[in-house]
């Protein structure tokens, strides 16, 4: 544990820079490469974790129970929570959306789809008549195939955040702190994008602090599927499916006043407060319990009995 740490670290950190460097010396984010780049930097989480397992040397089976790997303990609790996932994060992304226009940060333009036209303007695309039928396909689209679409790239994150790192931060640093401390890593690891203004680009690279304000909060959500399952899969959902439903929802706004995006969405400070609410529940009302140091991840608990079992939760 000691050792496997900084070597998780350390790998994690340094590919993921050395990854992104071809954007720093050429592009930036207007770089042709950004999108491959982008995707690679999401398999280095996984590199590091089999850097780890290489010094380790744990048997493979016992390797893939301990990250995730497995369905867990319960495998239909682990296929209702991929299901629940699948509903579920669509189903934040469009609340935060529409509290966003509720107290008026953001005008939707659902009518003439603006922000979507001028999108599809902008990559020099012809507008389809039936542009209401192009929005919907594309959120349906995206709630539906996003997971599956999503999967290996989000796997290649999910089994270094939530599947090796975040059960032995909950166990050393116990469940809060461990889920609070494993997003604020995984926010501070995407900083090769960020510090160029990826995502909140109207902050340059400031982006890089603000970002790690969802990623803790968004980590908590999905760490809890982890430690809840036993099982990563849950969590490789649940990141497939952000990264796939966020877009096309944004493009519901006007595009004489586009969204903030410090503000609306999830990833904007009304996402924040809809994820920091949704985790708080869950933890809540659906706690995890606490395992001892050097132990392997734990399992959900049975019936809430006490007060202080609201802190046996964890996220991603």
């Amino acid at each position: 544990m000691n050792r496997s740490l900084p070597i998780f670290i350390v790998l994690a950190f340094g590919l993921s820079w050395a990854v992104a460097l071809p954007l720093w010396f050429g592009g930036g984010l207007g770089s042709p490469l950004l999108p491959l780049l982008a995707s690679a930097m999401m398999f280095t989480p996984t590199a590091a974790v089999l850097g780890v397992w290489a010094v380790t040397r744990t048997p493979a089976r016992e390797w893939a129970r301990q990250t995730g790997l497995t369905l867990g303990e319960r495998g239909k609790r682990t296929g209702l929570l991929v299901l629940a996932t699948w509903l579920g994060v669509p189903l934040l992304a469009l609340l935060a959306m529409g509290l966003s226009a509720a107290v008026g940060l953001v005008a939707l333009d659902l009518d003439r789809l603006s922000l979507l036209r001028a999108a599809l303007q902008a990559r020099g695309m012809e507008i389809p008549g039936e542009l209401g039928t192009v929005a919907a396909l594309q959120i349906v689209v995206a709630i539906v195939a996003g997971p599956l679409l999503n999967a290996i790239p989000a796997l290649g994150e999910e089994w270094g955040w939530r599947g090796w790192l975040l059960p032995r931060l909950t166990s050393t640093n116990g469940m809060l702190a461990g889920l609070l401390l494993s997003g604020a890593i995984w926010g501070v690891w995407h900083a090769p994008l960020t510090l160029l203004g990826y995502n909140y680009p109207s902050l340059s690279s400031w982006a890089a602090l603000f970002f790690i304000g969802f990623c803790v909060l968004a980590g908590v959500l999905i760490g809890w599927l982890r430690l809840r399952t036993g099982s990563v899969w849950p969590a490789v959902v649940a990141h497939g499916s952000l990264n796939a439903v966020m877009p096309p929802i944004l493009l519901l706004g006007d595009a004489a006043a586009p969204p903030n995006e410090l503000l609306v969405g999830l990833t904007g400070l009304v996402g924040w407060v809809v994820l920091a609410l949704a985790g708080a529940a869950l933890l809540r009302f659906f706690p995890v319990r606490q395992e001892p140091a050097g132990r392997t991840p734990p399992v959900a608990a049975g019936p809430r009995t006490s007060a202080s079992s609201a802190h046996h939760d964890s996220a991603e």
